[in-house]
């Protein structure tokens, strides 16, 4: 693995719980509750091209208008030490507040430790008080103070008061509102289109990184639509990121990145960064069409989201794939799991189907099926076109809304079964993989459906194909579509795949069917 890591800017301290969530899920969230009257003046977007020629002055133009948008965020989070220093016999903790009199080892009740001081920042977005930051700026923060341009944080003057209004982990995002207004009216952001954005587009950031306030820096942006497993607030769930190489750092979270009309096109977010924590010029801003869709929500202390109970393979599916699977050249989204009594098991929809149509719009990939999912209101009848061995069907799935805080309590772990038996002269069927018949025993200990399965997978090599897409114990139950029954049958139908070509094959995993894709080399 290389030494490369995703940063979520948490201040000093404040983090992103980090939990397991598979399926198409749906956002109902811890929320502060909405007492605020009236309603978040939601800037309008300007989707004019962006054209015309930089000068010396362009990005001159853009501080000067932007800054006083730009806020200071200080946060500060309640702590308290473990009674009796964890152990109740001499730690650290029991040194430094042992009470008088008191003999050792007793334990003691929990010390009150000074709050944690975090930071970052944020943007105004309506002169009554809306200010857009990240949530894992504010998260779990007992107080929030927010410092204006040309107000100090790092003075003795106190900031103006604020309370989050709603916060979503998804996209984390948090709208603040001010409960204590400045004298002069406050300067609303712009927003600009994100959609327009392409790698090359002059941006720029603002922010306060490492608390030196207002801080400007110009760059360009590197790609957009990027995803990677350490840019999820909720694993299993990406968030499409604008990546750019203006200098992002620690502080510069929930400011804004600009295009080169001055409008907002994305919330800064996060770094790739060495061990030192600094820039190394790849950043990941949230692009600011995300964030608006949900800005309603966030006004109403509460985002909802659809929810079929799905889990979708983001393997690519290339056009050869699609005529080798009968799929049309549209694209499709796999089905790996479906959740048992979910929307999606309720109308029929099976682990290996390929779901190519969401109320008559084409699905062309994994990401499209999650988007549209998403944004349909909970309730809604929603018809599916799946194919399925190759034949089309339509399948009806009413949508669901989530509470995700017991999606993510709920949500199985990767465990294997400790007593899987040690593999007996496994076969090398190629991918990486080695599999060995099914015994009673190891049908008794893994809990599979009688009459089902060809092999169970002794072995994964490391550096093989199957790294990461499959475990030992999982038992091998189609290819393809096509069920097998032995050891034979499995090598036989993997070896006939073309190579190159992408295999469907359905597992039984922790008590559930799940379709695995791999790419044969």
């Amino acid at each position: 693995m290389s030494n490369r890591k995703a940063t979520f800017f948490y201040g000093f301290l404040i983090a992103v719980a980090s939990l397991a969530a598979g399926m198409v899920i749906a956002s109902q969230l811890d929320l502060t509750p909405a007492s605020f009257a009236g309603t978040v003046n939601i800037p309008a977007t300007n989707s004019a091209p962006l054209e015309g020629p930089l000068d010396a002055s362009t990005f001159r133009t853009i501080a000067s208008s932007q800054n006083p948008v730009v806020v200071s965020i200080r946060t500060r989070t309640e702590r308290r030490a473990a009674p009796g220093g964890g152990q109740g016999g001499g730690g650290l903790l029991e040194e430094f507040f042992q009470m008088p009199g008191q003999p050792r080892g007793r334990q003691q009740p929990a010390p009150q430790l000074p709050p944690a001081e975090g930071g970052g920042s944020g943007f105004v977005i309506d002169k009554a008080g809306y200010i857009l930051t990240n949530n894992h700026v504010v998260e779990d923060a007992s107080s929030i103070e927010v410092f204006l341009y040309g107000m100090d944080p790092n003075g003795l003057e106190s900031g103006l008061s604020a309370k989050v209004v709603g916060r979503d982990v998804l996209t984390d995002s948090a709208l603040l509102q001010l409960t204590e207004m400045p004298e002069a009216p406050l300067t609303e952001a712009r927003f600009g289109d994100s959609d327009q954005l392409g790698p090359g587009d002059w941006v720029m950031a603002i922010g306060s990184p490492f608390g030196f306030t207002n801080t400007v820096t110009v760059g360009v942006v590197s790609a957009v639509a990027r995803t990677d497993a350490d840019l999820r607030p909720v694993p299993g769930r990406d968030l499409e990121m604008i990546q750019t190489d203006a200098a992002i750092n620690r502080g510069n979270s929930g400011g804004p990145l600009l295009n080169v009309r001055g409008e907002v096109v994305g919330v800064n977010t996060a770094i790739i960064s060495d061990r030192s924590g600094g820039n190394i010029g790849i950043g990941f801003a949230v692009p600011i069409n995300t964030v608006k869709e949900i800005l309603p929500g966030l006004r109403g202390g509460k985002v909802v989201r659809g929810r079929i109970g799905v889990l979708v393979s983001n393997q690519p599916i290339s056009a050869a794939d699609l005529r080798d699977l009968g799929l049309p050249s549209t694209g499709a989204a796999l089905v790996s799991q479906v959740n048992p009594k979910g929307p999606a098991d309720l109308a029929g929809v099976k682990s290996g189907d390929f779901i190519v149509e969401y109320n008559g719009k084409p699905v062309s990939k994994s990401d499209d099926l999650i988007n549209m999912v998403t944004r349909t209101a909970p309730g809604t009848k929603v018809p599916l076109k799946v194919v399925r061995g190759g034949k089309p069907l339509t399948l009806n799935v009413t949508i669901e809304e989530l509470d995700l805080a017991t999606e993510l309590e709920t949500a199985g772990g990767d465990e294997r079964p400790e007593n899987t038996p040690e593999p007996d002269a496994p076969t090398e069927i190629g991918l990486g993989l080695s599999i060995e018949p099914i015994t009673p025993a190891t049908a008794r200990q893994l809990r599979i459906p009688q009459g089902q399965g060809g092999a169970v997978v002794a072995n994964v090599d490391p550096s093989g194909a199957a790294r990461g897409l499959f475990t030992r114990g999982d038992v091998i139950l189609a290819v393809n579509g096509v069920a097998v029954t032995s050891v034979d049958e499995v090598a036989k139908r993997l070896s006939s795949a073309r190579a190159g070509s992408l295999i469907v094959v359905k597992v039984w995993r922790d008590g559930d069917e799940q379709s695995v894709p791999i790419r044969k080399r």
